[in-house]
């Protein structure tokens, strides 16, 4: 069977952390090499931002490739400016797929721009079927954005209808997910399949507290608390630091210092190149006389993640919105309780009192309530640490990869033999 995963505006390769990389970065890499290591053949598909990088490489494992093609400049672009290529984008996977002789099973295509790429292929191949995933929901940003700058536009609200109507099968990660869908944009239920994200377990795994730190540079004494994200509003890292500076002094002593890790953006640019986000942040901290207890780390590689989640005391995700929160899943793979707003898939993802706490989101004296009981508390930490881990297997990425083999063979018609 092959598969043309479409992920038109950010590559599965890229460094982790910026503007347009996350979640969905992390998904469509791992889903890929896991689905070669179970024999299916993926060509992952993604606009080329960089002129000097080969066109198809081979870093997925398994004979699977990432094709960069060229739509647009070959450069980075936000989202808004890069949708006018997306006919662009379609034809030269048309051109690729016919000089390699290939023929595609299914198109699976990722958030809506891709969708709609993903439509002109199908039309083009006589109908091959389209698995969907939005990953994120613009009616739901709509709903949590707090100024006009952070809302939908138009074209994405409309272009989400469009690939809703022409989608074999919409994937959801989480029965809010299907809810959102069926709510917001009038969904039919028979078209979507509830699938989470899955998680790497075996890179993804609790690593002795002592030897993480000393990996990412901590000393034995120091405590961090964890944010790992995109630095925007959406995030909620505002509400973060608020509880933060709220944090009884009793609890970080000289002997044993608190710390708020957050990693995501670029705090060490100049000022003028520095996004808006990042600049509030940081002039929050010095308003609120922060100090040294909140270090922004900017990006860091993914190989690098299990190590500052092992060291963690907690990771925290203040979301205004998720869609699931692939974040908390690979913290709590290594051993991290998670204290996580109460919304979208985080809702269900982390177990309230099991495995962490969930918590309204922009409540900044809910979470500091939350982070002082577990800072408090080591054993009650490490219980829900220990949980965690043991729940978070059940999200292996063998077991969500067989689900999605499965989908592909209902919508392609390719059953295996009895």
């Amino acid at each position: 069977m092959r598969i043309a995963m479409l992920s038109y505006h950010t590559c599965p390769l890229a460094t982790l952390g910026g503007k347009d990389t996350g979640g969905m970065n992390v998904y469509v890499r791992d889903l890929t090499r896991e689905l070669g290591r179970q024999g299916i053949h993926v060509d992952v598909f993604t606009r080329s931002q960089d002129e000097h990088v080969p066109h198809v490489v081979h870093e997925l494992g398994f004979g699977n490739r990432v094709v960069h093609i060229p739509a647009g400049p070959e450069e980075p672009r936000s989202k808004s400016d890069i949708a006018k290529y997306v006919p662009e984008f379609a034809n030269g996977i048309k051109k690729f797929a016919e000089e390699k002789d290939i023929c595609y099973d299914v198109i699976h295509s990722h958030y809506w721009m891709s969708g709609l790429a993903a439509e002109a292929l199908s039309d083009a191949w006589g109908g091959t079927p389209i698995v969907h995933m939005f990953h994120t929901l613009g009616e739901m940003k709509n709903r949590v954005a707090r100024s006009e700058d952070e809302k939908a536009g138009v074209d994405r609200l409309d272009g989400e209808r469009q690939v809703l109507r022409r989608a074999n099968r919409v994937v959801v990660a989480t029965l809010a997910e299907l809810t959102q869908l069926r709510f917001l944009y009038r969904a039919e239920a028979s078209k979507m399949t509830v699938i989470p994200p899955g998680v790497d377990t075996g890179r993804f795994y609790p690593i002795p507290s002592d030897e993480a730190k000393q990996f990412i540079g901590l000393k034995p004494e120091n405590r961090m608390i964890l944010f790992v994200g995109r630095i925007e509003p959406l995030k909620g890292v505002d509400t973060l630091i608020q509880a933060m500076s709220c944090l009884d002094l009793s609890l970080s002593s000289r002997d044993r210092p608190v710390h708020l890790a957050i990693i995501g953006g670029e705090p060490d640019v100049e000022p003028d190149k520095m996004s808006q986000e990042m600049l509030r942040l940081q002039r929050m901290c010095d308003d609120l006389c922060m100090g040294n207890m909140v270090v922004f780390l900017g990006k860091r590689a993914q190989d690098t993640l299990p190590y500052y989640y092992s060291a963690a005391e907690m990771l925290v995700m203040p979301s205004l919105y998720e869609s699931f929160g692939m974040v908390a899943l690979e913290a709590m793979a290594c051993g991290a309780p998670v204290i996580a707003s109460e919304v979208g898939g985080l809702g269900y993802l982390v177990q309230d009192g099991a495995t962490g706490y969930t918590i309204p989101d922009s409540d900044p004296g809910m979470l500091c309530e939350k982070l002082s009981k577990l800072l408090g508390d080591n054993d009650l930490r490490q219980e829900m640490g220990e949980r965690a881990a043991a729940y978070a297997k059940d999200y292996a990425w063998e077991k969500i990869a067989s689900a999605m083999i499965r989908l592909y063979e209902e919508v392609s018609h390719k059953m295996p033999a009895p």
